[in-house]
């Protein structure tokens, strides 16, 4: 963090503690989030640091789950009394710009993210060009599978197109050992759609072109294929596939067991992997996303986060809020150059997004499994950040999860998305 950004938020956050001033009273600001219990002591911990020199601000964290954390920052962010600050998944913020319920980020902050993120992060965390928060975590996808399992089936290498996975799928296959090639996730949104969404555009396809949907395209309808293949051949049982934000129930389970070959996974998820395997973790290694037949090279949906700072607060709460966050995100605040944020997401085996953090971090992203994300962030396609986004993305979800139990066929799994997607996506542009 720059010092001219510091001493700026400083000012404008110390003004409200300066003695003798009507507003020197100490400030409580309350910071909602979705990760677990040990993460937020992490969270706790850095709050408790920030408060050595801040002693007028108190920083008090809550935790939600994942599926409850857009509905608690929708019910409680229009009141003064809701939640300072929020995490969120940088989809969501459209529609919370849009509300009114999110405030845009100080002249300060805008400008040092800005200049120490990369551009498309900060695009992410924008609305007409104006960031109204400060990203830290991005998140790809890759192919994770099982080393031992890939020996016994005689498969040398990770599978590199279409054809190769689907081969490699069907001999890593052993109904009689309960065994499946490829684990596909269900009952997640961002679970189902982010790993399709990954082999689409591996495969020369998008979601959304110009703020319209394109999943009527011959590359989708290719994408909506393949999962109906490796459906109908038994690679992929939906009954293994079961999975949720924060668990990831029998979805891990089964990988972790060894009863799943392949899955197309995030970065994030390397510390339930490590919890569940112990030992065993070395036996998972990382590969891109296989190329398909419309395809030039293999890419990876990305999506960010950021936090963001309740626009109903009031001025003392939002100054302080955007001084914590500052800090929190600063070369400052953690250890060796990194941000304490950075240090909080790469104990879940999450990459930040801050340049100086991906510097300070350089060895630990150099690790067996999260050196294989790394390599695809160059070229990564960002899931698209559009008002309607999330329900986009849900009603993709249960479109795709229908095919995954033959209820539809893939020609007609493709022309329900591209309906529901229009209909979605026209709606909410109103």
């Amino acid at each position: 963090m720059s010092l001219a950004w510091t001493s700026k938020l400083a000012l404008a956050a110390g003004l409200a503690f300066v003695p003798g001033w009507a507003s020197a009273a100490a400030v409580n600001i309350s910071y909602l989030t979705h990760w677990s219990p040990e993460t937020v002591a992490l969270l706790e911990s850095a709050a408790k640091d920030y408060a050595k020199t801040n002693p007028d601000v108190s920083v008090t964290v809550r935790a939600v789950p994942f599926g409850d954390l857009l509905t608690t920052l929708r019910s409680q962010g229009g009141s003064a009394d809701g939640p300072t600050i929020g995490g969120i998944y940088d989809l969501w913020l459209p529609e919370l710009v849009r509300d009114k319920l999110v405030a845009p980020a100080p002249e300060a902050v805008a400008a040092e993210v800005k200049s120490a993120w990369p551009a498309g992060v900060v695009s992410a965390a924008s609305v007409g060009g104006a960031p109204y928060g400060i990203p830290n975590e991005i998140d790809v996808y890759a192919l994770n599978y099982n080393k031992d399992l890939f020996k016994q089936a005689g498969i040398a290498a990770a599978p590199k197109t279409w054809d190769e996975f689907r081969a490699a799928a069907k001999k890593l296959t052993n109904k009689d050992a309960g065994q499946q090639g490829f684990g596909m996730i269900n009952s997640w949104a961002a679970g189902v759609v982010h790993p399709f969404a990954s082999l689409l555009v591996s495969n020369g396809g998008e979601l959304v072109a110009d703020g319209k949907p394109v999943l009527d395209s011959k590359q989708a309808g290719e994408t909506f294929a393949l999962y109906e293949g490796l459906i109908k051949d038994g690679s992929s049982d939906p009954s293994m596939a079961t999975a949720d934000a924060n668990t990831t129930g029998p979805f891990l389970d089964n990988f972790v067991s060894g009863k799943t070959g392949m899955i197309i996974m995030a970065n994030w998820w390397e510390s339930a992997l490590k919890t569940g395997m112990g030992d065993k973790f070395s036996n998972i290694a990382t590969a891109p996303i296989p190329v398909g037949p419309s395809g030039d090279k293999p890419h990876s949906i990305s999506y960010s986060w950021m936090t963001v700072v309740n626009a109903k607060a009031g001025a003392a709460e939002q100054k302080a809020a955007w001084d914590f966050l500052a800090w929190l995100n600063s070369p400052k605040s953690g250890k060796n150059g990194a941000s304490a944020m950075s240090d909080i997401l790469m104990s879940m085996g999450i990459l930040p997004s801050r340049s100086s953090d991906i510097e300070a971090h350089k060895a630990k992203l150099g690790t067996e499994f999260l050196a294989g994300y790394v390599s695809v962030l160059a070229d990564a396609k960002p899931f698209p950040v559009v008002a309607g986004g999330q329900e986009f993305s849900e009603s993709l979800q249960q479109t795709l999860e229908a095919l995954q139990y033959g209820q539809v066929s893939a020609r007609d799994a493709q022309a329900k998305a591209q309906a529901d997607a229009v209909s979605i996506l026209e709606r909410a542009a109103k």
